[in-house]
């Protein structure tokens, strides 16, 4: 009986996040310090990669070939491994701090070093980090969805159509795909959804390194006017010097852009909490090859789609290749897939500001249908109000996320790692937790770099609008 209700309190305690107390002592006393065995999850090895590769991927790697551009070939496959590296050590101290205290919340961990401070530090830049993810991945579809539609059925574009309203199209896509999904009671029931969302990327992976072979360069700029290719405007306007790799001039700017390649923090440890047989070295192998597959996507599609291009290239990839043929049938079908992998990226995201604002206002509270229905409605229809009525207040979220960003990939970790991290097992003068203190120290400079970069820009495009907004 004794083991049963220890079975049974082992089992609220930890696989039900929701359930922790603020109050309860995580640490183990006495001479039990060792790492806390975690109970059995039900999400396998393969779906937990596939989970964590979605949350990874999102919309970025469309801008990656112009991050090449800006850079070259050999710098960014330095910056890129760089990244890739710091953010599978920035888990490392996540799954190590987790272990040492038994808990796998973010906010939570939060708690166990800085108290309520910690707890809504953490949980307010999860919140603000994931409500501008979502934003602007629904701000693509209400932008880029009737822009397809119109495209394949040749449409008028200046017909007043409901199904070329971007307003309608992304209510319709939040309430059909990304609601359903939101409303799982797991993560790991999204495995699925999360592979179709990565094969719709590796069709766009595909379609870019095929185009490379198919379009020449310099490429030939479609016209409107008679749905030829205009080579008198090809001849006076464009030659071939722009073919070539050259050295690039606007390389600091790209840093920024390849520092948050691999944001998926805020969804490590809820997906770490559903983990069948869970370890932190099993974990750690889940988020090393989620880190790894999509290290290889990114480099591949950066380098066949600068290849492609070269200095013509765009902020976003698929626009460059509309220059050539808006009609085209392959990427028109690339465009939706990539809307397609968008759109189910949002419940992945979702989960955790859910989980943030259970654990920052009913941690004292177990699993409740009603709240979870609640907040993952409120959540949708507070990001389609922005989208649909304030698109503007994106660019905020620039400024938001150069500052949250950095908090929970660098900053958080490490000051969490240093703390947490008993100093009779690792003192303070050890070199894991100096190179933690350097690892927070990286995130400080990250993020004062991203700051001054969006300040920059928007004074410069102040200055040439005029001082317009």
């Amino acid at each position: 009986g004794l083991s049963i209700v220890t079975r049974f309190f082992v089992s609220s305690r930890f696989d039900d996040p929701d359930a922790i107390l603020e109050n309860e002592e995580f640490l183990p006393n006495g001479e039990g310090r060792k790492p806390m065995r975690f109970t059995d999850g039900k999400t396998s090895f393969g779906m937990s990669v596939f989970n964590l590769g979605n949350a990874i991927m999102g919309s970025g790697i469309l801008g990656l070939a112009y991050a090449m551009a800006n850079t070259g070939i050999i710098l960014f496959l330095f910056l890129l491994t760089a990244v890739a590296a710091l953010s599978s050590y920035s888990i490392h101290l996540l799954l190590k701090s987790s272990g040492i205290v038994g808990i796998r919340a973010y906010e939570q961990l939060g708690y166990r070093a800085f108290g309520t401070t910690g707890k809504m530090a953490a949980g307010i830049a999860i919140t603000l980090q994931n409500i501008g993810a979502m934003s602007s991945y629904l701000y693509i579809v209400k932008s880029e969805f009737p822009l397809v539609i119109q495209a394949f059925s040749r449409a008028d574009p200046t017909a007043d159509l409901w199904y070329l309203n971007g307003n309608y199209l992304v209510i319709m896509v939040s309430i059909s795909v990304i609601l359903p999904l939101a409303l799982m009671k797991q993560l790991g029931y999204l495995g699925y959804t999360s592979g179709f969302s990565l094969s719709c990327m590796v069709f766009f992976l595909s379609a870019v390194i095929y185009k490379k072979f198919q379009i020449p360069c310099p490429f030939e700029e479609f016209s409107a006017a008679n749905h030829t290719v205009s080579h008198l405007d090809i001849h006076l306007n464009v030659d071939d010097s722009h073919c070539v790799c050259v050295f690039p001039s606007q390389t600091a700017y790209t840093i920024p852009i390849l520092a948050f390649a691999f944001v998926c923090h805020p969804e490590v440890l809820p997906i770490y909490t559903e983990l069948r047989n869970p370890s932190q070295r099993r974990m750690q192998h889940v988020s090393n090859l989620s880190i790894l597959v999509m290290y290889t996507m990114y480099f591949l599609a950066a380098l066949f789609g600068y290849l492609t291009f070269y200095g013509k290239t765009e902020t976003e990839l698929l626009h460059t290749y509309s220059r050539i043929d808006p009609y085209d049938t392959l990427i028109l079908c690339v465009r939706l897939a990539v809307l397609t992998a968008v759109t189910l990226t949002v419940p992945i995201v979702l989960f955790p500001v859910r989980r943030a604002l259970n654990q920052m206002f009913f941690s004292s509270k177990s699993f409740n249908w009603l709240r979870h229905v609640a907040i993952a409605i409120t959540l949708l229809s507070l990001i389609n109000i922005l989208v649909i009525f304030a698109p503007n207040i994106l660019g905020i979220f620039g400024i938001i996320g150069a500052t949250s960003a950095p908090c929970l990939i660098f900053i958080f970790p490490a000051v969490f790692y240093i703390r947490i991290v008993p100093k009779e097992q690792e003192p303070m003068f050890s070199t894991p937790k100096i190179l933690a203190a350097c690892f927070a120290g990286l995130g400080v400079a990250f993020m004062t770099m991203s700051l001054s970069f969006i300040i920059i820009d928007w004074t410069t495009g102040s200055s040439n609008s005029g001082g317009g907004h």
